[in-house]
Order: structure tokens, then C-alpha cells, then sequence
């Protein structure tokens, strides 16, 4: 993991091993309003550098030194031989996961991290601990295998959905798993509205993977949706896309305002 000193002129200098989130995201500023002074993968080096700096600057110094208030903020996993146990339930999982990224540790199967990428193998994979609902574990030769897979971590693999077979396997896939039997509308409703939140933080955030993923989770949804209504997802799309296609308007404020029937 690469830590990096950064300084903001006139306000402070700090650490952090994601100058996105820690610096732009959380703090506001533009990657023009800062710069990275140093840089290392020895925490206790780049940690002895920013107390250096902030007396040399002036600037208030940090109580704490960055490992050790980096090592009092982790995550405390339990790692065992099968599993890695996380802490939370499964629905605050996610949360925990993107204040840990760049988080690792050490299992028979080899190193694992904490990345964007793989928090969604994570939430795709976790399952409630039988002993404490408010515990929840992944397995740590199934996460290796799947990290040793970098390509699954990287770019999204396109799927051509050639005659819409893609839909025809999202029923499929529900089918299997009985969700139209056992499933209603009045949830999958509520299952959009939790995705359109996530893609609401990957825009934000202009996390590419996450908006791919919450995009995809929606479409997931509304075609589930539909066949719980009776109709298909294609058939939906294909009525919209007669009235739109016949829609005239003008792009206002970035928004297309269509004129007056």
C-alpha cells in the first residue's frame, strides 16, 4: 500500500493512502489546491516525515502519529484458517469495507485487500454468521482465488445482449433462486430505491466500477419488477422508446425539456 504526504498551503499537511477520498471527496479540495510532497510504502517512515513537516511548516501538529492512528481506526477482522469475520452485520458491511480501503491481511491462501473492486466481490460472497447475526464472514480461499483473478477487478467484461437473451437470463436466474414465487413487487420496489441511493454516492463519488455495478443492479430489478407485473422489461423499454422516439425539445440547464403536447 503506498501512503502519501500531501499538503493543502496555508491549512495543514497529512497523510492518507487515498488522496480521492481522504483530500478531494472528504476535505474539497481540487487536485490543483494540493500537493503530494512525499510518498512511500514504509508507514512508519511516511509517518515520521508529516510530524517533521508540520513543525517545519508551522502548522499544528498531529497528537497521534499516522500508524498509529491508522492502526487504531482498522477494521478488527477476525482472520482464522477458513474465514475472514468482519465485525458489523452484513447491511452495514459495505460502509465499513469503503472506510478500510487499502486495509489487508494475512491468510493461508496469501495476502487479501480491501479495494473498490473487490468490496464488491465481498458483498456479492458474505454470508450471516450463525452464531451472531451481528457478525458476518467471507472465505478466504474463495476471495484468493478470486483476487489471484485480477481481471475480475479490473475493467467490467461486456456481455453483448444479443436479442435481449440477457433479460431472458436475469428471469432465469431469478426463477432459479424463487424469487417469483416467493418474492413481491412491493419489496423489489423498495430493493430500486436502495440501488438508486448506491448510484446517487458512485456519482458523487464518479466511481466508475460502483456506477457500473448500481446501473446494472437496477436493471436487475426493474426487469424482475416487470415480470412480477405481468409484463417484460423489453416490453417496458419498447413502449417508452415509442413515445420518446417521437418526442421533440431543446436541452435546458442540462436537462432535455421536451415542448408542450
Amino acid at each position: 500500500m503506498t501512503y502519501y504526504l500531501y499538503h493543502i498551503p496555508g491549512k495543514k499537511i497529512g497523510v492518507t493512502c487515498n488522496l480521492t477520498k481522504r483530500v478531494t471527496l472528504t476535505q474539497g479540495y481540487t487536485a490543483d489546491e494540493y500537493e503530494v510532497l512525499d510518498q512511500s510504502d514504509d508507514i512508519d517512515y511516511i509517518s515520521e516525515k508529516e510530524i517533521e513537516l508540520q513543525k517545519s511548516y508551522g502548522y499544528k501538529v498531529d497528537r497521534k502519529k499516522y500508524n498509529e492512528l491508522f492502526k487504531s481506526n482498522k477494521m478488527k477482522i477476525n482472520v482464522t484458517e477458513q474465514t475472514t469475520t468482519f465485525p458489523c452485520p452484513v447491511n452495514k458491511l459495505k460502509g465499513q469495507l469503503l472506510d478500510n480501503i487499502g486495509m489487508e491481511w494475512k491468510t493461508e491462501h496469501g495476502t487479501l485487500e480491501i479495494t473498490s473492486q473487490t468490496i464488491k466481490w465481498i458483498m456479492d460472497n458474505v454470508k450471516t454468521s450463525m452464531y451472531n447475526n451481528n457478525r458476518c464472514y467471507v472465505y478466504n480461499k474463495a476471495f484468493a482465488r478470486a483476487y489471484d483473478n485480477r481481471d475480475m477487478f479490473t475493467e467490467p467484461v461486456m456481455v453483448q445482449c444479443e436479442d435481449d437473451a440477457m433479460f431472458s437470463r436475469i428471469r432465469e436466474w431469478a426463477q432459479d433462486r424463487g424469487l417469483y414465487d416467493e418474492g413481491n413487487a412491493h419489496t423489489q420496489y423498495v430493493k430500486l430505491q436502495e440501488e438508486a441511493g448506491e448510484l446517487a454516492k458512485a456519482l458523487l463519488k464518479n466511481d466508475k466500477p460502483e456506477i457500473i455495478d448500481a446501473i446494472g443492479d437496477m436493471v436487475v430489478v426493474l426487469t424482475n419488477l416487470s415480470h412480477m407485473q405481468g409484463v417484460t422489461i423489453e416490453e417496458c423499454i419498447e413502449s417508452a422508446y415509442r413515445v420518446i422516439s417521437k418526442r421533440t425539445g431543446k436541452m435546458i440547464n442540462g436537462t432535455f425539456v421536451k415542448d408542450a403536447d
